[in-house]
């Protein structure tokens, strides 16, 4: 569900914030494309290269591209680095996400809709457990995606997901299935990523479309990085020191950043929108 809101007021960027930002990618250890990936689809439209340390997605009027990782993964702390289409991106759709496959499948979601040359890219987030999502956010960024790198993680262990950017939390999906809420923990998954086209429903619910003329369309990433427990070998300690995101989840100071992401740069929220559930809104709206 794609809905068009206003911009909300750029307010004055926190301190800790623009630190966080500026040395996000700087603790990353990057991984290998060549040898923690597979090219899935777009047969010449996604390229490996500088020695597997760049990929990149293209899409233009014939076909999109994607790629997957070779490990499953069963929790961990998962880094993606991306520098999104430039220009007009309307009608296109970039993704990076965790799941597994099947009717009941688990999905963490990160995908990214593009807009026309000036207005913003929506970042939209959402949980799929059991195969049941509908949870989404949204979200505009506090900087231009377009123009450099920028850190996408995902924190998934038993506790909790959480999303953030550039090391700052934007959303929280804790475990509450003792409460009968489905959680994803039983499902190793993969990692994917794709860009397509999507002009049916990406930009502004379809009323933009794409604009073939300015194709090919070009996603970047690097520095991957992934501090996760493999499936089927099951590799990690979750004693290590080095797996402390086993048991993390946010301090008050991650806390308060979330709040402050979500009063100025969301701008939907599945657990406010009493249109489209008229009966109540889902269980996990009302838990703290």
């Amino acid at each position: 569900m794609i809905l068009q809101v206003a911009l909300p007021q750029m307010k004055m960027f926190p301190v800790l914030l623009l630190l966080l930002a500026a040395f996000a990618g700087a603790v990353l250890a990057g991984g290998n494309f060549n040898q923690d990936f597979d090219i899935t689809w777009g047969e010449g439209q996604a390229k490996i290269l500088d020695n597997g340390k760049l990929l990149t997605l293209s899409l233009d009027k014939a076909s999109g591209s994607g790629f997957r990782s070779k490990n499953q993964y069963m929790f961990g702390k998962i880094d993606m680095q991306i520098k999104l289409v430039a220009g007009n991106s309307a009608g296109t759709v970039t993704t990076y996400y965790l799941s597994s496959l099947g009717s009941n499948h688990d999905e963490i979601d990160f995908e990214f809709l593009g807009n026309l040359t000036g207005d913003p890219y929506i970042l939209h987030t959402n949980v799929f457990a059991q195969g049941q999502g509908n949870r989404e956010q949204q979200f505009y960024l506090w900087f231009d995606p377009t123009k450099d790198f920028h850190t996408y993680s995902i924190l998934w262990n038993p506790l909790g997901i959480i999303f953030s950017v550039d090391g700052t939390p934007i959303r929280q999906f804790k475990n509450h299935e003792s409460k009968g809420i489905s959680y994803p923990k039983n499902q190793p998954m993969w990692i994917f990523s794709s860009l397509w086209d999507a002009e049916d429903w990406a930009t502004r619910g379809g009323l933009v479309k794409t604009d073939w003329t300015q194709a090919p369309f070009t996603a970047s990433y690097t520095n991957f990085n992934a501090l996760a427990c493999t499936s089927p070998s099951g590799s990690c300690s979750k004693n290590s020191s080095a797996n402390s995101w086993f048991s993390q989840s946010l301090d008050n100071p991650g806390i308060e950043r979330i709040k402050w992401v979500q009063k100025n740069y969301m701008i939907y929220n599945y657990c406010t929108d009493s249109k489209r559930f008229p009966n109540g809104f889902p269980p996990e709206c009302s838990i703290i």
